[in-house]
């Protein structure tokens, strides 16, 4: 059994464990189970938030608390509510999701390891030292047996990096332009309020389109060195509770049109069905919720102004696409585990 602790309940670790349920009442990852989880709310709420969440919906399986651990389907997980990871203990845990949001750096995934956890996965971009950040279907087969602390990346950089690396790969790509348009995040205040060094932060997440910052260019050059500097990109925050968009502007060294573009894109999702698929229905944002895809390319956005300016549209549940792909991760680890000689 493969031994999951999730430090951090938050929107991804709750899509997480849902989505691992979900896989495991389809047959898939019997073999891997979350054993711990931290969290410093009470187990009361960490137990209500399990049970019913306003975007996914209610949990589908048998949930329950006894004598302070938490039972999904009659597996137990037990429960701790630390604030500082100093004082953690991950005993029989092969690997943490960090997923609280608040550590990013080497030396904290080491102090996981230090408490008992084999190896870490960080749910967000973390820093250069790390072992390896990953993007499933791009790198996840260059995952050594020594890595240990590692790097989920970022939904964005999930749902933009293969199907750039597939247009510069056919087309090439002469300089790009990339603006995400991304649901709310629990880093922006329902009303106006202090909440943030970034004025535009402290605005209501509820009634504007607020741009934000973003380091999305930097994420794509760790894994397509060769396009540094000619990418720019920019975030919008809307209004919505969840799925997101990239509106990808490229700038061909190839003349393209329409229809081929699409029949290529097409047949390169069919060959990488697991993380990416398209849409051809006048589909709007809400009717891709909980679709487990890394990214969606809706195929009716496409345009070409004069022949080499190239605009692509890609939807992406960013939660619970990134949430599969942490699971997917965590699989390839597992199987590079056994692998070894003297595992079990």
């Amino acid at each position: 059994m493969y031994r999951i602790g999730i430090n951090g309940y938050g929107r991804i670790g709750r899509s997480i464990l849902r989505a691992l349920t979900e896989r495991q009442a389809q047959g898939q990852c019997a073999d891997m189970q979350i054993v711990s989880i931290n969290e410093p709310s009470d187990a009361q709420t960490i137990l209500h938030l399990t049970q019913y969440d306003s975007t996914h919906g209610r949990f589908q399986g048998s949930c329950r608390l006894d004598e302070g651990k938490l039972f999904i389907n009659e597996r137990p997980i037990s429960l701790s509510h630390q604030d500082d990871i100093n004082y953690l203990r991950w005993p029989d845990v092969d690997l943490v999701m960090e997923c609280s949001g608040q550590f990013s750096s080497r030396q904290d995934a080491e102090r996981h390891i230090y408490q008992g956890a084999d190896k870490v996965l960080f749910s967000h971009p973390a820093d250069k030292d790390v072992d390896r950040t990953v993007i499933y279907g791009i790198n996840h087969q260059q995952i050594e047996t020594s890595d240990r602390i590692l790097s989920n990346g970022s939904c964005t950089t999930n749902a933009c990096v293969p199907l750039l690396k597939f247009i510069d790969e056919t087309h090439g790509i002469d300089a790009a332009s990339i603006t995400t348009i991304h649901s709310v995040m629990n880093d922006q205040p329902l009303i106006d309020a202090f909440h943030h060094t970034d004025l535009r932060k402290t605005r209501s997440a509820t009634q504007s389109i607020i741009p934000v910052d973003t380091a999305l260019a930097k994420g794509i050059y760790r894994f397509l060195p060769h396009l540094e500097g000619r990418i720019s990109a920019q975030a919008l925050r809307v209004p919505t509770m969840n799925v997101s968009a990239i509106n990808l502007c490229i700038q061909l060294n190839n003349a393209i049109d329409v229809g081929t573009i699409n029949q290529q894109i097409h047949t390169y999702t069919e060959f990488n069905a697991s993380i990416l698929t398209c849409n051809s229905q006048p589909l709007a944002s809400i009717d891709f919720n909980h679709d487990s895809h890394s990214a969606i390319i809706d195929l009716t956005q496409t345009s070409i102004s004069g022949d080499k300016l190239l605009k692509l549209f890609i939807w992406f549940d960013n939660e619970w696409g990134f949430a599969n792909r942490m699971i997917d991760v965590a699989q390839h680890i597992k199987r590079l585990n056994s692998k070894q000689p003297g595992s079990n």
